[in-house]
């Protein structure tokens, strides 16, 4: 039989099913709709020093197979997440990984420094991907020596694996994993959302408050696994593929072009259950294709 369990740097997982950050909130908007034990791991939403507002709304549009968002990484802040969020997660037997957002480098470092004393955090994920911020967060991932310099930081700050998330965002993303490998990274997580926009035809006007923001959803899945594929032969460390995936098939593409886990995203807003549907339909298929296929590992 094909073992589902995963370690990823040194994260150990039951299954390679994750949400991803931002989707999920902090795993209480969900907790009463699915089982939180049965998850590889929780990805938190974007944590950051201070607490964020966030953007003007409207904050979300929806468009063809997917959906514009710019919620703007409102947090309440790093210091009522450890109060209030982290003993919640405490009560489920899931790997839980922080994503952490600054606006430089100083804060990433600061953040990874707190967290890493907490025994519940099992991995940081830095986002240096996020597009609808006006500083940090995707300005540093789009610079191969920026990313470099973040992830470096965050590594001497932080004793947990850290995962670099990417922009697709830019021109060769093989360039800016490389960088974030040699800097220490131990996985890589790809693709965040793409810069689009939507305007209303009727007012002339952005149908989102703050004129851009992030694309999610299945319409950017087939750019996901391209890039997946393309960083997965580019890079010694692991790679979790992001981006569109609404069932079982959809993961087992992106671990067919080099992914050793997945982050479900968009999915959870359509379907509380997402997560556990795609981890059944990765099940069924390995056991229609036992000999086949073996799900890659670490």
């Amino acid at each position: 039989m094909v073992s589902l369990e995963r370690e990823i740097g040194g994260i150990k997982l039951k299954n390679p099913v994750m949400v991803a950050s931002g989707t999920f909130g902090n795993g209480r908007e969900y907790y009463e709709y699915i089982d939180l034990n049965k998850l590889g791991a929780i990805i938190t939403k974007s944590v950051t020093i201070k607490p964020r507002l966030g953007n003007p709304s409207p904050r979300i549009v929806e468009t063809p197979s997917g959906m514009l968002n710019s919620i703007g990484l409102q947090n309440e802040g790093l210091d009522h997440f450890i109060r209030e969020d982290l003993p919640f997660l405490a009560r489920f037997d899931t790997a839980v990984i922080v994503n952490i957002a600054g606006e430089t480098v100083e804060e990433y470092a600061q953040l990874a420094q707190r967290l890493s004393t907490e025994p519940v955090v099992k991995g940081i994920e830095a986002n240096i991907s996020c597009p609808n911020v006006a500083r940090g967060c995707m300005s540093f991932g789009v610079d191969p020596a920026l990313t470099g310099e973040v992830i470096a930081a965050v590594k001497r700050a932080c004793r947990l694996p850290v995962i670099a998330k990417l922009s697709p965002n830019v021109s060769d993303i093989t360039v800016i994993a490389r960088a974030a490998e040699a800097a220490g990274a131990d996985a890589l997580s790809l693709i965040n959302t793409m810069v689009g926009m939507s305007i209303d035809i009727e007012t002339g006007r952005s149908r989102l408050g703050s004129l851009t923001g992030g694309l999610s959803g299945p319409a950017i899945r087939p750019i996901a696994v391209r890039m997946v594929y393309e960083v997965a032969r580019s890079v010694a460390i692991p790679v979790i593929g992001i981006g569109g995936i609404m069932t079982g098939d959809d993961a087992i593409e992106f671990m067919l072009a080099g992914a050793c886990a997945v982050q479900v995203g968009t999915a959870n807003f359509v379907d509380t259950a997402s997560p556990l549907r795609v981890l059944q339909g990765i099940k069924n298929y390995v056991d229609r294709h036992p000999r086949a296929f073996n799900l890659p590992r670490v």
